[in-house]
């Protein structure tokens, strides 16, 4: 197991702590949380994850705007985005991947396969 860091951004506390304790008890991975694209971004400034995960449904700033302020900015810009959304058809994964993130997981999602699916999009060996 890697000491990697995600950064879970998503509104939904309890999106946050399924995956929070998911990735942390399968992968043994450090979790951070933020509960808006505003303190996502901040946080990914301060620490620098090696990985987010980034909700789309977003009140105020969505996922999608959320990531193109990452993308813009100098200190987030090479840090790999995995959108966690319910909108997720073959034209959507499409797009994403046009923006560049490095895949799209669906909600609601198998905790027990959160791990692996964020490890095989990134390319990390769990």
């Amino acid at each position: 197991m890697t000491n990697k860091t995600i950064l879970v951004v998503d509104n939904e506390e309890y999106i946050q702590e399924v995956a929070k304790i998911c990735l942390e008890t399968v992968a043994g991975w450090k979790v951070l949380t933020a509960s808006s694209g505003k303190e996502g971004i901040s946080k990914a400034e301060i620490v620098k994850p090696d990985a987010i995960l980034l909700d789309v449904m977003m009140p105020d700033m969505d996922g999608l705007a959320t990531f193109e302020k990452l993308q813009n900015n100098p200190a987030t810009k090479s840090i790999p985005v995995i959108l966690l959304t319910a909108k997720i058809q073959a034209s959507d994964r499409r797009r994403y991947a046009q923006l560049g993130m490095k895949a799209a997981i669906a909600k609601p999602f198998n905790p027990l396969e959160l791990a692996s699916q964020v490890a095989t999009a990134l390319g990390w060996s769990l």
